[in-house]
């Protein structure tokens, strides 16, 4: 009777066109993503650092990728990175036509993550702020949900920042995903992209604490600016926001040729490949 019931839902409810599903896999992906990853930072800063500190936010971003791409991986590829996206475009394992779809469905996943952990911690930011939203100074909360650069860091060098960070992330994915070649055992993929970001958090989360996303990085300071925080954050570190929205984009796209040239060109062909017995273990999750 269980399944009657569950198979007329399915049939009712169920989607039937595959864009559509893998526009809610990445929504829901980034949404758990910005839960998990902001929620560390809320209660880092909003306990002033008693139940908080870098190595829990590091933590917890890990832990929000990995389960994003649980969550989405079958489904989506579980990309939850616009620059994810562009480097598998580039690659020919997702199709141009799907981009956008991408994009707005990791844009909105952020924008309503950022909600659940405002609502979430909002008595906390009250009694934190006392009513004033700021962006920067000592009581500042607009980081809690977007990147801001360190008081060292030029445009230039931040730029550079995101496109070095972002390249690392998209190798380590493609090294990762690559049935070709070692690859990950099949289900193990989100476990090891998790430890590629707790790798890229602790060698590089100086300069701007390596947003490496613009959907992360926009969807949440959109939201920030509308939720009480205002136009600042857009202002605030030279017009800073477009850094982590342009560079990473680049950065993917530089990961994906490098991975191309250094590995992928190079690999032997599948015929050659079958003659010499070379295992074949592992499947990429699906990207396309």
């Amino acid at each position: 009777m269980e399944d009657d019931s569950k198979k007329r839902m399915k049939e009712k409810f169920g989607l039937r066109r595959d864009i559509f599903k893998e526009f809610l896999a990445e929504f829901l992906g980034i949404f758990v993503l910005i839960l998990f990853g902001c929620g560390s930072v809320a209660q880092a800063v909003l306990s002033k650092g008693a139940l908080g500190e870098p190595l829990t936010i590091h933590i917890g971003f890990t832990l929000g990728v990995m389960m994003a791409v649980y969550m989405a991986g079958g489904v989506s590829g579980g990309h939850v990175n616009p620059a994810v996206s562009l480097a598998m475009v580039i690659l020919g394992k997702l199709s141009i036509k799907k981009f956008p779809i991408y994009v707005a469905a990791q844009f909105l996943g952020a924008f309503a993550g950022s909600c659940a952990v405002f609502g979430l911690y909002y008595d906390a930011l009250m009694d934190y702020t006392n009513g004033e939203f700021t962006v920067t100074g000592p009581n500042a909360t607009a980081n809690i949900f977007a990147s801001y650069p360190a008081k060292h860091l030029s445009v230039i060098n931040g730029f550079v920042d995101q496109v070095i960070g972002t390249g690392a992330l998209v190798l380590c994915i493609l090294a990762i995903t690559d049935k070709r070649n070692i690859g990950a055992p099949k289900g193990m993929e989100p476990l090891c992209i998790g430890l590629a970001i707790t790798a890229i958090a602790v060698s590089m989360g100086l300069n701007c604490g390596y947003p490496i996303n613009p959907a992360r990085d926009l969807g949440p300071r959109f939201f920030t600016a509308v939720a009480g925080w205002g136009m600042d954050v857009f202002r605030a570190g030279g017009c800073w926001w477009w850094i982590p929205v342009a560079g990473p984009m680049v950065g993917g796209a530089v990961g994906a040729g490098v991975y191309f040239l250094c590995v992928e060109l190079h690999h032997p062909e599948l015929e050659k490949q079958d003659e010499n017995n070379i295992p074949d273990k592992y499947e990429m999750v699906t990207m396309s």
